[in-house]
């Protein structure tokens, strides 16, 4: 199976080199040139991220902190130079090695590739999504508000996970019940509405209020 590789850096010509080379070693390759972009990106469930540290706005330490909790793949830092204070510091926020620049890109693709071996002892992919502060890790079945937890009941996480993985499309209440509680559940669609009630309340008192829009006459929506 094709490999995914997401490689993050604020240098256009670096991030075009490596797509490149791993492309034509048969690599899928993500790509992002700052650290807004790497953390959206990281919701495509890459195999393994190739991250800049030093970055303009959101560096690469940052986005490692911001996407390690609901993404398990390794993390390899790219840095034109390494302290044993940077790999401490690095290593604590979840990354799992340091590539010095100017690397050898060939030592790269065997660095790369011995991680993905690693990798392939534990194959669940992680499946998440990061909305501003908001985290939903799909695979875990958990979400966090900045490093808040906010504890949904089965229903009210199948409810989330419907429509915030189809962020701007509206559900009507009945489309909703027959995804969540199937056409051959007990019930009407009336409990839908106390759901979304519940989900609203929860992420309100997280203060992540206003995820969940209302489109009168028509159901729901998860604003993008």
């Amino acid at each position: 199976m094709q490999k995914k590789i997401l490689i993050v850096d604020d240098e256009a010509d670096i991030v075009e080199l490596l797509k490149d080379y791993f492309e034509l070693n048969g690599y899928l390759v993500l790509t992002a040139l700052n650290g807004e972009e790497a953390v959206k990106q990281a919701e495509r469930g890459p195999d393994l991220i190739l991250l800049d540290i030093n970055m303009p706005r959101m560096d690469g330490l940052t986005v490692c902190k911001r996407i390690r909790d609901a993404i398990s793949c390794p993390i390899l830092f790219l840095t034109a130079k390494v302290e044993d204070a940077d790999k401490v510091n690095g290593f604590r926020v979840g990354g799992d090695d340091y590539i010095v620049k100017p690397f050898s890109i060939s030592e790269l693709g065997a660095r790369v590739a011995a991680h993905l071996r690693r990798e392939e002892r534990h194959t669940v992919q992680n499946k998440a999504r990061f909305d501003g502060d908001l985290t939903i890790d799909y695979t875990g079945r958990t979400v966090f508000f900045g490093k808040t937890a906010i504890p949904f009941a089965k229903k009210e996480f199948d409810i989330v996970e419907l429509l915030s993985m189809n962020p701007g499309q509206v559900f009507d209440k009945e489309r909703i019940y027959e995804k969540v509680w199937g056409w051959d559940s007990e019930g009407d669609s009336t409990v839908v509405a106390e759901h979304i009630r519940r989900i609203r309340q929860k992420l309100s008192s997280a203060g992540c209020p206003g995820k969940i829009e209302t489109v009168w006459g028509v159901g729901y929506k998860w604003g993008k």
